[in-house]
C-alpha cells in the first residue's frame, strides 16, 4: 500500500459470495472492470477492503467524505468517484493476480454467486491462486 500514488485496488478473497472478488486488468495493466457478482452495476464494484487512498489524494479533495445518504453497499463508490475514476485506478498485488486480504470468519463461507458461476462452468478465481 505504500507505493500507491493515487488509489489502489487488489483482490479480495471470500467476499460478495465469491472466492475471490478483483479488478480485471487489460494487457496494459489498466483497471477495465470487476467480477464482482453483488451489484455489478456500481460505479466502483469494490469490497472496503479492496482499496486504499493515498492520503496526498484525500488532502487535494478535502470535502471527499463517506455518505450516510447511499444505499447498501454503495459507500465504496461514493467516495471513490469523489477522488478518482476507473481509468486511474492502480492494480497492485502483481497486477490483481494475488489474494493478500480475505473476509474471514468463524464459520463456513456462503458462495452463492460462486455456486453459480460454476453451473455456467465458471470461477471467480480464474488465473488466480486463492
Amino acid at each position: 500500500m505504500r507505493t500507491v500514488k493515487g488509489v489502489g485496488v487488489w483482490p479480495v478473497g471470500l467476499v460478495g459470495g465469491l472466492l475471490v472478488e478483483k479488478p480485471l486488468i487489460n494487457s496494459k495493466g489498466k483497471v477495465i472492470g470487476w467480477n464482482s457478482a453483488w451489484r455489478p452495476e456500481r460505479p466502483f464494484p469494490v469490497d472496503m477492503a479492496g482499496f486504499a487512498i493515498n492520503l496526498k489524494l484525500l488532502r487535494k479533495h478535502p470535502n471527499a467524505e463517506f455518505s450516510w445518504d447511499v444505499s447498501r453497499g454503495f459507500q465504496e463508490s461514493a467516495i471513490l468517484s469523489q477522488v478518482t475514476t476507473v481509468e486511474q485506478l492502480e492494480p497492485m498485488a502483481d497486477n490483481c493476480t494475488k489474494v493478500y486480504v480475505w473476509h474471514t470468519r468463524t464459520e463456513e463461507p456462503i458462495l452463492k454467486a460462486e455456486e453459480k458461476l460454476k453451473n455456467r462452468g465458471l470461477r471467480s478465481d480464474m488465473n488466480i491462486e486463492v
